[in-house]
Order: C-alpha cells, then sequence, then structure tokens
C-alpha cells in the first residue's frame, strides 16, 4: 500500500510543464534526453524557424517571464468543503468557491481540463485604484492566507495607483497566467468572454492573442453600458467592451447559437390570403446585378397585368423558370391587388429559429451598469452592497450565445454574482440544466453583515434562489451550490523544528493536520485523482467504518481513524462485495488513512486481501 505524502505528484495540482514536456516528446520524441529538451535538435526539426532574437513582435512586460512561470508551478492547496453554507448540497451541480482564482484555477485543472463550454470574467478594469491580484511566487497559500486575514501578518491588499510606476504591468502579470489555466479548462468548441473598458481592451486583445493565438479572436462586442449623458468629462463614455476569443474558432462558430426570436421580428408574419401553410413574411426577389447571369433579367406580368422590369442596377433574385415555380407553388406575392412588384413568401415554419446575434448590445437589450445596481438593491432589501455588478441580462446574452443546456459555465471573477443568478433564470425559462463554477477572492470589506466580497457572493445567489422560488413555486430544478474554501493542503509536510526535533518526530506520526475532517480529506482526494467536485456519492457503514463509494466506485475511501487488527478483514470484504454490487467501469482506487491502522500488519493485510480480489490499487494518506 504506498503511502502518498505532500511531496508525491499526485498530492499537487497538475503538472503543466510535465504534461508539455510529455506531448512534445510525442511529437518529437528525439528532442527529450533524460526528462530534458534539446533545443538544438528541436530547431533542427523545425527546419531552423525557432525565434532565437529578443527583438520580436509581440507584447512584452517586466515579469512577463516569471507570470509564465507561475502559471506553470504547481499548487499544493486543497478546497475545503463547507455545506454549511451551500444550499441543496446534497443534489446541486454548482460550485461557489472562496480563494485566490489563481491557485484555484490550477486545483481545477485535473477534474476540469477541457470541460467547460463557457467562461465569462468581470476582471478588474485597472483604473488606478483597483485591487489587482498580488501573488506571491514563493508560497501562494501562504500568501493569500495572509492578505486575507486568515493569518497574522504585515500584509495588506492594496490598491495598483500609477504611483507604482507598473500600472500596467501589474495588471498584465495579474492576469496573464489566470488566461493561460483557463484556456487549459476550456472545451476545443468552448470560449472566453471578458468585459473590458478602453483602458486595458489593446493589452488585453494582445494578451489573449499570444495565449489563445490571433486566429481564435472572435469579436469584440460593444455594449451600451449606460443611456444617460456624463457632463463632467471630456466625452461621455457610454459604452464598454466584451472581448471574446475562442480556444478553438472553427468549433466555436460551429457551435454558435443564434438568439431567441424576438417579439418585433415575430410580429412581422401574418396570413392575409389564408395560405394553409401558415403565416410568413415577404422577402425581396430582386437583387444587385453585379454578379447576375442573362437568365435574371427579365419582364414580368403581374396577375393585375402590369410590366415590371427588374429595378435600375438590380436583377431578378431567380431565373425565369424558377419564378414560375415558385408562382405554382404560391410563394410569390403580389400584394392584395395582385399589382405589386413580387416579393417571395418566407414561412414561419420554415425560417432559421432565432437571429444571428449582432456586436452592438443595447441597453435595452441587455441592461446597464444602473440597472444592475437598482436590481442588486432591490434583492438586497434595499441595501447597497456592490458598486460595480453587470446586469444579469448582458450575461444571459453571452450564455445564450455560447453555451447549451447541459454545459458548464465559469465565472473566476465572481463579483457580486451575477453570473450564477443569470444561469439560475436561464434554467427557469429554458429546458435548460446549466451549471457553474464561481470563484471569488475572500476581499476583507467593511460592510454590516458581510466580512468579504465572497459573503455577498453567497448571499446574492440565496437570495436570487430564494426568489425565483416564491415567484415559481412549481419550479423545482436545481437552485442550490456547493461552497468551498481554499486553504492549505491537509496533508502535512516535513517542515522539522531543528530545535525540537524530537517534538517534530512525534508530530510527523499522523501527517495530516490538525483539525480536519474526513470530508475535508474525501474532496482533496477528488481533486487529486481528478474527479469532478460534484461527482454523485454513496457511503455505507462497513465493519463499524463509514466507506464512501464515489462516481459509482470509481474511487472507495475509508477515512476512519482507527483500523485494528481484528477488523481488517470484514473492512477489506465488505468493500471487495460492495465494489462487486456497483460493477464500475475501469480501475479503482482504494484510500484509507495511513495513521489509522494500529500497525504495520493490519495495514499489510488488507492490502493483500483487497489486491486477492482485483483491488490492486490501494493508497493511503
Amino acid at each position: 500500500m504506498k503511502k502518498l505524502t505532500a511531496q508525491d505528484p499526485e498530492t499537487a495540482s497538475a503538472d503543466i510543464v510535465a504534461d508539455n514536456i510529455e506531448q512534445l516528446k510525442a511529437l518529437f520524441p528525439e528532442t527529450v534526453v533524460e526528462g530534458k529538451i534539446d533545443f538544438e535538435v528541436l530547431k533542427q526539426l523545425l527546419g531552423g524557424k525557432v525565434e532565437e532574437r529578443e527583438e520580436k513582435y509581440g507584447l512584452n512586460w517586466h515579469g512577463k517571464r516569471r507570470a509564465r512561470q507561475l502559471a506553470l508551478t504547481p499548487s499544493t492547496g486543497t478546497l475545503r468543503p463547507c455545506p454549511e453554507d451551500s444550499v441543496d448540497w446534497d443534489t446541486t451541480k454548482n460550485v461557489m468557491i472562496e480563494g485566490d482564482n489563481l491557485e484555484v484555477l490550477k486545483l481545477l485543472q485535473k477534474s476540469y481540463a477541457g470541460k467547460v463550454k463557457l467562461i465569462y470574467i468581470d476582471p478588474p478594469y485597472n483604473r488606478g485604484k483597483d485591487f489587482v491580484y498580488p501573488d506571491n511566487y514563493q508560497d501562494s497559500i501562504r500568501n493569500y492566507l495572509e492578505l486575507t486575514g486568515q493569518l497574522e501578518s504585515g500584509h495588506k491588499i492594496t490598491s495598483n495607483t500609477e504611483a507604482s510606476g507598473r500600472l500596467h504591468t501589474n495588471w498584465l502579470n495579474m492576469m496573464y497566467p489566470r488566461l493561460k489555466l483557463a484556456r487549459n479548462l476550456l472545451r476545443e468548441d468552448g470560449a472566453i468572454f471578458i468585459s473590458i473598458d478602453d483602458g486595458e481592451v489593446s493589452h488585453l486583445r494582445s494578451v489573449t492573442d499570444e495565449v489563445f493565438g490571433p486566429e481564435n479572436f472572435i469579436s469584440l462586442f460593444v455594449w451600451e453600458k449606460r443611456t444617460t449623458r456624463e457632463n463632467r468629462r471630456v466625452f461621455s463614455f457610454n459604452h464598454e467592451y466584451v472581448l471574446c476569443v475562442a480556444k478553438n474558432k472553427t468549433h466555436f462558430e460551429q457551435s454558435r447559437n443564434l438568439l431567441p426570436t424576438t417579439s418585433e421580428v415575430r410580429e412581422r408574419y401574418g396570413n392575409p390570403d389564408n395560405d394553409p401553410r401558415g403565416d410568413w413574411q415577404s422577402v425581396s426577389l430582386n437583387a444587385q446585378a453585379g454578379h447576375a447571369t442573362k437568365e435574371q433579367f427579365y419582364t414580368i406580368t403581374t396577375p393585375s397585368g402590369r410590366i415590371l422590369d427588374p429595378p435600375p442596377g438590380r436583377c431578378w433574385a431567380v431565373t425565369l423558370s424558377k419564378l414560375e415555380e415558385l408562382i405554382a407553388d404560391n410563394r410569390v406575392w403580389f400584394g392584395d391587388t395582385g399589382n405589386n412588384v413580387p416579393r417571395r413568401k418566407l414561412f414561419e415554419s420554415e425560417a432559421r429559429d432565432g437571429l444571428t446575434p449582432h456586436t452592438m448590445w443595447m441597453a435595452t437589450e441587455v441592461g446597464t451598469n444602473d440597472s444592475a445596481k437598482k436590481a442588486l438593491i432591490d434583492l438586497f432589501d434595499g441595501t447597497e452592497v456592490f458598486d460595480t455588478p453587470k446586469p444579469t441580462g448582458l450575461i444571459k446574452r453571452i450564455v445564450e450565445i455560447a453555451s447549451d443546456p447541459h454545459d458548464l459555465i465559469l465565472d473566476f471573477f465572481a463579483g457580486s454574482g451575477p453570473t450564477g443568478e443569470a444561469v439560475f433564470n436561464l434554467n427557469l425559462n429554458t429546458e435548460s440544466n446549466r451549471r457553474f463554477i464561481l470563484i471569488q477572492l475572500q476581499e476583507p470589506i467593511i460592510l454590516k453583515d458581510y466580512k468579504s466580497i465572497a459573503d455577498i457572493t453567497k448571499d446574492r445567489l440565496r437570495r436570487a434562489a430564494k426568489k425565483i422560488r416564491n415567484e415559481n413555486p412549481l419550479f423545482a430544478d436545481n437552485l442550490g451550490f456547493r461552497v468551498f474554501k481554499l486553504d492549505s493542503s491537509n496533508i502535512r509536510a516535513w517542515e522539522p523544528d531543528r530545535d525540537n526535533l524530537q517534538q517534530s518526530l512525534l508530530e510527523s506520526i499522523d501527517h495530516i493536520k490538525p483539525g480536519r475532517s474526513q470530508a475535508d480529506l474525501l474532496y482533496e482526494i477528488l481533486l487529486k485523482l481528478g474527479l469532478d467536485l460534484c461527482v454523485p456519492m454513496e457511503h455505507r457503514d462497513i465493519a463499524g467504518k463509514t466507506v464512501h463509494a464515489i462516481g459509482g466506485g470509481v474511487l472507495l475511501a475509508c477515512l476512519a481513524d482507527k483500523i485494528g487488527r481484528d477488523e481488517v478483514e470484514p473492512l477489506a470484504l465488505g468493500i471487495i462485495n460492495w465494489h462487486h454490487e456497483l460493477a464500475p467501469v475501469g480501475d479503482s482506487t482504494c484510500v484509507f488513512r495511513d495513521s489509522a491502522f494500529r500497525d504495520d500488519v493490519a495495514k499489510t493485510n488488507l492490502d493483500a486481501i483487497l489486491n486477492q480480489h482485483g483491488l490492486t490499487n490501494v493508497r493511503s494518506l
């Protein structure tokens, strides 16, 4: 039975560097020697096209290399479950995570790589007073706990001011590693939508070009954020942007959705001639003559006897023989009197089911900053809890365009939580069962009833769900969410006190940190084995011990504090019988708490019994 320690790869987040080397080795095996890249060989294999000069086209800034390395550094943290803060813990598929989004994105790599259809983020706009996440390259988890007041230190969260001399540099160093990690989570047909304003839009476009490739740029949407005029500045800035970039443009364009047909469009349809095929609208039957054939120039005689040639510079859209077919099928409309220029009948039943999204998003369609703020104040019973929320209508527009009913949505700058509320509302009004993952830093605030922005996020989700249930009492679908909090690993690393080695040795007998529950351990195992945080779970009492079956038996875990010699055989046989009942596809992993065994004999016997019955992947924590 192999014991997992803090130094094992399985107890850290995904090692992206190692994965990159393996991919390169698969393509060019001769370039990898003893785990290291021979760049001279790689250059030869690429025809000498490896760029060596420092001067090249692209966006560069101080700290870029370090920021790239930060994205590649595995996290040794974990996510601790908080059922007491959650809603419908046992049934929900939604997740809300409190923590530094950089570390959380690292922890999600094994479980969610290539599974997210849509990412929406509303990051700090870097206006000189916005908070910028102060990443620490040495001990990110400890740095995060100190900054959020969970450990005592002198660290404070400060704004990124122009006085620092690194206004844009700090912002780029914050965004770059997060975007690189986010890209790994997207499906091949997925996309990321990013809210931004004029201050950093050019830099953001350059960074996304590098991370995603310029060929995967989709659009820069313009959003009308206000309808009132602002007279205190040089110009009244009434717009912001939403930058859209795909993981793979071709795949995204094939999966992109149309918008629901509006009532204005539906009003264009009617049935003045009582056509049995239903309502229709008329569309033009002439076209520009630039690329026309001679068959598209002819004279038409209307039912009333009027003679018509194509308008100047135009031609008929169809040939004469095709027109005669359409007339015979009652698909041409000459007006009530039969004297008008002919138009083709387009039946509503045959029209495309929806509208092509345009790149100008008006306030009347998706809401404004002001309407978003008023709606949030109403939701919180008249209390103003957040300065700059995005309207749920804006996010609903994005979700409708870029995801399907059963897709996973990620927002790692969750703010007050409008993405979660937007998903709730979409699931209410359509045959949708979308799920979300929200990530928000526990950024301290001074506000009655709320210690951090993450507290506001959670309360908004609760209030939005309650409002929907009150207004729709028959709605019984998912309006819950599971809460997790970022923390240091449950597995204690070997950090000896050299002035008191005897005490250090005694403390290391159980290398699980004190105060950590079985649930804490269980969810760390899920993350490290690459399982979904909402994967189905069952538990059963076997030989007086609680045994968990996760994912239909893919993982079997008994994290009891003590397992005696006389309990080993009934426990092992009970696990074996349950495993046979579950009959999971593929290999299963069994995990036990290492310090639970009275001695090595008990641990060896349990391992041997499980191995004899085909459960060979047995680990201990």
